[in-house]
């Protein structure tokens, strides 16, 4: 039963969410000034207003409003102004497996690279191996990942040759930009990793199993990880909206065919349909990985089952 409300709660936050995002990229997009049509050379009005007609624009904001509202709904996202028999959907099909597959293998490196070096900087505190891996974590937080990707492009790619400089389609071609995407979150998780793991090392659980003799191993994979990882766990949501927003300016770096490229491109040419659907999509990503969260979070903590009892019992 507690399941079940907890489910309902985080579907309704989910809803209304998206509809507050929707809401705010719609009116936002009308007060900024610009014309989706609008040429360097002047483009006669007739045709101006014909453009305004075949898309809808000169309907009141309510009317269009309505529309857009029902097309998100429906998931029809309408039509590119920019690109003629292009719709956003087709775009979204066509670019985000590519942002996809690049993201994925962008958190992979994040999640492993990130638990190993902070549980090592946790098991070795205070030592060589733990300020190592810090400062690592804090250049990886400070350098924004376009910088980094163009660092990798220049020392890796052309100085080195190791890997190619650009475009998309193998997996060499991946590993740059997957590597300047993974560096920030990276640090975070490990940072992350560090202070929890410490804090469960000093419990007296851990201490209890230690005087058994237990071997560190054991400890560490029985004991302390379920615990250090909940925070974790609890990044994960925002740390794949970082991953799949970063990879906007970074598919523009590699050239890479992605949904981040299509978006850049859709601001520049006030492309409103592909700036609204695009949004949506990826508010839609974001909210839903939060809510597989809090879903996940359920499981893992216990305590988490009781709360809403333990409050109706008091």
């Amino acid at each position: 039963m507690a399941l079940i409300k907890f489910f309902i709660r985080k579907i309704s936050i989910l809803v209304f969410s998206l509809f507050l995002v929707a809401s705010f990229t719609f009116f936002l997009l009308k007060v900024i000034p610009g014309d989706p049509f609008a040429q360097e050379q002047a483009v006669p009005e007739e045709i101006m207003k014909s453009m305004h007609a075949h898309y809808g624009l000169d309907q009141p904001w309510y009317v269009q409003y309505g529309k857009y509202l029902k097309g998100i709904a429906t998931w029809n996202l309408g039509p590119s102004f920019k690109y003629e028999g292009r719709t956003v959907n087709e775009i979204i099909r066509e670019g985000f497996p590519v942002s996809l597959a690049l993201g994925f293998e962008a958190l992979t490196i994040s999640i492993f690279f990130g638990i190993c070096c902070g549980t090592i900087a946790a098991l070795k505190r205070s030592r060589y191996p733990d300020h190592i891996a810090m400062v690592i974590a804090v250049i990886g937080i400070s350098v924004p990942n376009f910088i980094l990707a163009t660092f990798l492009q220049y020392l890796l790619a052309m100085k080195l040759n190791l890997f190619p400089v650009a475009r998309w389609g193998t997996f060499a071609q991946s590993i740059l930009p997957a590597i300047a995407l993974s560096a920030l979150p990276t640090a975070f998780i490990a940072r992350l990793t560090r202070a929890n793991m410490v804090e469960v090392l000093e419990q007296d659980y851990v201490m209890t199993a230690k005087s058994k003799g237990l071997s560190t191993l054991s400890i560490l994979f029985t004991h302390v990880l379920k615990n250090s990882l909940l925070t974790v766990v609890t990044y994960l949501a925002p740390l794949c909206s970082a991953v799949l927003t970063g990879s906007f300016v970074v598919e523009k770096i590699f050239g890479i065919p992605g949904l981040g490229g299509w978006f850049v491109t859709s601001i520049t040419n006030r492309d409103y349909t592909v700036i609204m659907g695009v949004t949506m999509f990826y508010s839609a990503i974001l909210m839903s990985s939060v809510f597989f969260v809090d879903l996940l979070y359920f499981f893992i903590d216990p305590r988490i089952k009781l709360m809403p009892s333990k409050a109706a019992n008091e």
